[in-house]
């Protein structure tokens, strides 16, 4: 089994760490580096896993997972590149980064996979999405889906659509977690506990999701389904239509592709 080194391991590179462990990897195949020598300890502490510096990472390990913010990137591979070969496999973690940032600062040949998951990889729920770059096989892909399985479902776009993946589930949980908020104070409003409130969004979001995932139906049936003729459903989409939350929405998503596309703009 390869030895995986997650480079930068902040939030999203710890939720890669604890979906190999929970994948049955064993942690001494797992490396893990930090800028803060307390976190790495921490992390070590927390997995059983190795913390190494850069260097060493790239030394021993056969995957290199780079999780780094993306202003951070261009540093981390000056300090890596003349230690890099030009067979290693680079999965990227960086939003907004594209896969010739990585290989314009990395011997000619090096394979670089770009991968965009999210928070739910938490509870083995996360979506992600992974894209090919230079000098990167469908063997690769496969090796970089290996990592990505356990923690929830994983697809193969190309890599320019990977600002738009960014911005629809790699932000996605938060536009969620923003609307079951307003809801719980809604239901607050309407002289619901707070408790109560919460335990009746929750579960109903809960609920909707699978019907979502496994009905197979379109969301716009699905929708009518619960929409009575001049009922209280239709009353509520009227005033979340007469507030634009629908183009509200749209114009929410464009801001972040827009914002991804800066950072790499920014970056490069």
């Amino acid at each position: 089994m390869s030895v995986v080194a997650v480079i930068g391991t902040g939030k999203i590179g710890e939720l890669v760490v604890s979906g190999l462990i929970r994948a049955g990897r064993p942690a001494e195949q797992i490396l893990v580096t930090a800028r803060r020598p307390e976190r790495a300890a921490e992390l070590a502490q927390r997995y059983g896993v190795r913390s190494v510096d850069n260097l060493t990472a790239v030394v021993e390990a056969d995957i290199l997972a780079i999780a780094v913010k993306p202003q951070d990137a261009g540093t981390l591979l000056d300090e890596i590149r003349a230690k890099v070969p030009a067979g290693k496999l680079i999965v990227s973690l960086c939003a907004g980064l594209p896969t010739g940032f990585f290989a314009a600062r990395l011997p000619e040949g090096t394979p670089v996979v770009r991968v965009m998951t999210n928070t739910p990889a938490l509870v083995d729920e996360a979506m992600t999405a992974i894209s090919a770059g230079p000098h990167a096989t469908a063997e690769h892909l496969a090796v970089a889906e290996e990592m990505f399985k356990p923690l929830g479902s994983t697809i193969r776009v190309p890599e320019s659509q990977q600002d738009a993946v960014t911005a629809l589930s790699g932000s996605g949980p938060a536009y969620f977690y923003l609307l079951v908020e307003a809801m719980i104070d809604a239901g607050i409003l309407l002289g619901l506990p707070r408790q109560v409130a919460h335990e009746l969004i929750v579960q109903t979001a809960i609920g909707s999701a699978v019907m979502l995932r496994d009905s197979g139906e379109h969301p716009v049936k699905l929708r009518e389904a619960v929409t009575s003729p001049a009922g209280t459903t239709i009353s509520a989409i009227r005033e979340l239509e007469n507030h634009g939350v629908r183009a509200a929405l749209l114009s929410a998503l464009e801001a972040a592709r827009d914002r991804a596309r800066e950072i790499a703009a920014q970056s490069s």
